[in-house]
């Protein structure tokens, strides 16, 4: 007989004995404490001892357990309860007027909402999440509703609510200062123009990638976000004044606003349908509002004459009119280099099959640049336009002369790795006339990109067409792209080959006579620490993405910078779930802002030591892409396919390819978010961790020293101590023993749960020639050595931030992995025993186990489902009246096999899900 194991389905239970079973690996360093706990709790489930609904009820617990890490996490970061002092502080700084406005008339930040696929949270939880924060609390949900289908319409709701929410913390930050200046500058505070933050969204524009935005539906959105502006102008001014005249106005124009988003919402292929839409919406109209200048200069006035605070009131309203514009925010287009490539090639007469790397391509684009002849366009233009580029260019036209003839537009480039993909934007945004009004914007996120980048910005620059442009613009625009540069080199490599990126910017602007123009810099990351969010503090998180030096070197050229960075998706928008606590995020982006830069500070060693950072540097990268280029890598990651992750996101996290080639996924196949969320879901953050080590090893005593002293070192590590805190080899290892033929042959082996004997045998016997066993220990024992190799470098090098709770959040994601592993061992074995049916559409029973294997449980269960159906015609649907009795218990097999096996995969796998949002939320973000 097996001893029993007093477990209980509690956390507490479980984690006890987690920590009992962790002693063993003294005594036996193979020993896996992760999978032996599974192991007890599958023993349970089998046995009946414990039912799914117990289960069910555990999930429960550590869900809303995860829930108040999230929010515990959270708080720390922004401390809501301290951002009145903040404000107060930042507000009244003491310094001379003109030291004070320049400190708010720049924008500290251009926040940017996207909608990256990270809505993991339902809404409910999202809310309770944002309770907690705001209130010190627990974080917990009220009773679940239907969760909303995670539509392109739905994150673009979510997108405006969290501004609506920035926009209310920024009038309140901006008020304070007016209020402040008006006390301390009673003779020039009404020369004072604050503007702390600018807003941007790329939610609705963004096309690299997808196909299901149509034009006119970025369209109806525009017009969507401007009546949404226009109404929230009128709701201030009417706190302000019942009766102002300008209340007319503002709804007038938000009415005619919304009526057109109404007809761009609908299917416009029709082209009467879409002449009508258009005809309305270029049609003069007394309530056709294309600037708000006018508005502007007529409260600017009222202000001047009337009592202090009804002046600081309205000049709050203009800051935001200035700010905003005609919508709730500024926006951004995406497109992807390609799809600018294929556009210009039709320009290029005969030199079309150019290289576009090539200096002959830059050439031909300066000519085509020399002779272009702007061209007017219409909303016929656009119907019969088959580019997606140059669509894109059409439809910020059309937006530009009849929505917002004030706010410029960004033009991204994902992808951007040559020069002359920028000039063949400015083609197109001069061909349409509105180059004065477009910031074109090239994405360095590929190793390719990060690597040459420095040369792309020399010879860019050099340019005297673009030197011009950006004279006239005023700036210079560029984006770098914290998750995918990680997922291809390694977040420490892709962090410090940016800045470098960064820093060669400064050089290029100084150097091509440029110093006058302002450096706009967009740093795209995520909430997660694997792509791109520090997670000690906003300090580091600012300086992560733009880090001190790249400040100073800035500061020191005399240019001013712009920084710009995203918030992604769900994740991202809790840091605007409320206005409060919108306020507290941004009064700690102004707190440790680049204003704040001193240029004098010595060098950090860091740089100064290049002998050895520039080699821990290539030694990371060199680790890393190791790993990428890892066939045990790609079939570890790939294991599962997507299958531990919820739906995020309207956009496909996968990349298009025939589904039943799963077993042989390639890593390119599977986006950055999702990559990211796979190695949390895995247990370790490979391409935050791993290299780092190694790295220091052959020079380990200098380098421990090095990174001591730095303070860009420092920052370093604490971000691999933070990640390394949640990481576990044990759980890496413990995913493959689920593939581990000897596991399921021994489990019955003596006699023990001889009830599962047959199903741990046909186990078995499929799953000898499964590699995955073989991979995952092959990636535990590489991660492993390097693991060793991390803690001798830790021993060297002071741990600033160390986490208050590490052990028992070790426990808490231990058992949350333990009892996934129990369950997917009950899915299998579920699988494995369901009876042998025919094939049908070329799919055999060997295929749908192959699907349970690799996770993809929906397309399994569909599968099951047709070979075992439960709805048919019956007997007793027929009145018979002659007897008969064949057949006798019709249909009752198929119950049972539904009830025994085929229901209870659905079940676990809900749990499943379920447990991989928990183990999202410890580490603060999903990916």
């Amino acid at each position: 007989m097996m001893a029993e194991t007093n477990i209980e389905p509690t956390l507490a239970s479980l984690s006890e004995r987690l920590r009992v079973l962790h002693r063993q690996t003294r005594e036996t360093p193979l020993f896996n404490p992760v999978f032996q706990l599974s192991l007890d709790i599958s023993r349970k489930l089998e046995s009946g001892d414990l039912g799914i609904a117990d289960l069910g009820g555990l999930v429960d617990e550590l869900e809303a357990q995860s829930l108040d890490a999230r929010a515990n996490r959270l708080r720390n970061l922004l401390a809501p309860a301290d951002a009145g002092e903040r404000l107060a502080s930042l507000a009244s700084s003491g310094a001379a007027f003109d030291s004070y406005r320049a400190f708010w008339e720049q924008p500290h930040m251009h926040v940017v909402f996207t909608a990256h696929p990270t809505f993991l949270l339902a809404p409910q939880q999202s809310e309770a999440v944002a309770q907690a924060v705001a209130n010190g609390g627990d974080a917990r949900p009220g009773a679940a509703g239907e969760e909303p289908e995670i539509t392109l319409r739905y994150e673009h709701q979510c997108a405006m609510a969290a501004l609506a929410n920035a926009q209310d913390a920024r009038d309140r930050m901006v008020s304070a200062v007016l209020d402040r200046a008006q006390a301390e500058f009673p003779g020039r505070w009404c020369e004072l123009q604050p503007l702390p933050f600018r807003f941007a969204s790329w939610v609705g524009y963004d096309m690299d990638g997808r196909t299901d935005i149509k034009w006119y539906t970025s369209i109806a959105f525009r017009l969507t976000e401007k009546a949404q502006r226009l109404e929230r102008y009128a709701a201030s001014l009417a706190a302000i004044d019942e009766a102002h005249p300008l209340i007319a106005s503002l709804r007038g124009a938000a009415e005619h606003a919304a009526a057109s988003a109404d007809e761009f919402a609908g299917d416009l292929s029709d082209p009467a349908d879409l002449s009508a839409a258009a005809n309305r919406l270029t049609a003069d109209h007394a309530d056709k509002l294309l600037s708000l200048e006018p508005l502007i200069d007529r409260l600017e006035t009222e202000a001047r004459d009337c009592a202090a605070e009804r002046a600081v009131a309205l000049r709050t309203l203009v800051s935001a009119m200035r700010a905003d514009g005609l919508g709730m925010s500024w926006i951004h287009f995406r497109v992807n280099a390609k799809q600018l490539h294929n556009a210009i090639r039709t320009r290029l007469g005969d030199a079309a099959d150019i290289d576009l790397s090539s200096r002959g391509a830059i050439a031909a684009l300066r000519e085509l640049l020399a002779g272009v002849e702007p061209q007017s366009a219409n909303f016929a233009s656009l119907a019969v336009e088959s580019s997606t580029a140059v669509r894109q260019f059409l439809v910020m036209t059309q937006i530009l002369k009849h929505v917002d003839a004030d706010a410029p537009i960004r033009m991204l480039v994902a992808e951007c790795e040559q020069p002359s993909t920028v000039l063949a934007a400015l083609y197109f945004a001069k061909l349409f006339g509105i180059a004065d009004k477009v910031d074109v914007s090239p994405l360095f996120e590929t190793e390719t990109a990060l690597e040459h980048g420095g040369r792309f910005l020399d010879l860019l620059l050099a340019e005297p067409d673009y030197r011009a442009y950006a004279k006239t613009r005023g700036r210079i625009a560029i984006q770098t792209g914290f998750s995918d540069a990680g997922r291809f080199v390694g977040q420490i490599p892709a962090s410090l080959a940016i800045e470098r990126l960064q820093g060669r910017l400064a050089e290029a602007m100084d150097a091509n006579g440029l110093g006058d123009v302002a450096a706009l810099i967009f740093n795209t990351h995520g909430e997660g620490m694997g792509r791109g969010a520090h997670p000690s503090g906003f300090e580091d998180r600012i300086e992560w993405a733009l880090s001190a030096w790249t400040q100073r070197r800035f500061a020191r050229a005399g240019i001013t910078l712009e920084p710009e960075a995203s918030f992604q998706g769900g994740d991202g928008y809790l840091l605007f779930a409320t206005p409060d606590i919108a306020l507290a995020t941004l009064t700690q982006i102004a707190a440790n802002s680049p204003a704040h830069t001193d240029a004098d500070v010595p060098t950090d060693p860091f740089y100064r030591r290049t002998d050895l950072s520039l080699d821990f540097y290539r030694a990371i990268k060199d680790h890393q892409r190791d790993h990428l280029e890892s066939r045990t890598y790609s079939r570890a990651i790939t294991a599962f396919g997507l299958g531990l992750l919820n739906q995020t996101g309207s956009r496909k996290s996968r990349r298009q390819s025939d589904l039943s080639a799963d077993r042989e996924m390639s890593l390119r196949q599977i986006r950055a978010i999702p990559h990211n969320a796979i190695l949390q879901q895995l247990g370790y953050p490979v391409n935050i961790i791993a290299g780092v080590g190694s790295a220091a090893e052959s020079n380990i005593e200098e380098i421990g020293t090095l990174l001591s002293e730095s303070p860009r070192g420092r920052q370093i590590m604490r971000l691999v101590r933070a990640s390394n805190a949640l990481a576990s080899i044990k759980t890496v290892a413990a995913f493959g023993e689920l593939f581990n033929s000897a596991y399921w042959a021994s489990r019955p082996y003596r006699g023990t749960e001889q009830h599962l004997g047959a199903a741990c045998e046909a186990l078995a016997e499929y799953l000898i020639k499964d590699d995955r066993n073989g991979v995952f220990r092959r990636l535990a024992s590489r991660l492993r050595v390097d693991a060793l190799k991390l803690h001798r470098l830790f021993d060297l090098v002071p741990d600033d931030d160390p986490h208050p709770e590490r052990e028992s959040v070790r426990r808490a994601i231990g058992v949350l992995q333990a009892v996934r592993l129990a369950l997917l061992q009950h899915m299998f074995l579920k699988a494995i025993s369901v009876p042998a049916f025919s094939r049908a559409n070329d799919i055999s029973r060997t295929d749908v186990l192959e699907m349970v294997f690799t996770l993809r449980i929906d397309d399994a269960l569909a599968q099951l489902r047709r070979a075992f159906p439960t709805s048919f015609p019956r007997k007793d649907d027929f009145a018979l009246d002659e007897p008969g009795e064949y057949p006798r218990g019709e249909g009752e097999g198929y119950a049972a096999i539904r009830r025994d096996h085929i229901d209870p995969i659905e079940q676990a796998y809900e749990l499943c899900l379920r447990i991989s949002t928990a183990i999202a939320n410890e580490f603060g973000a999903h990916g």
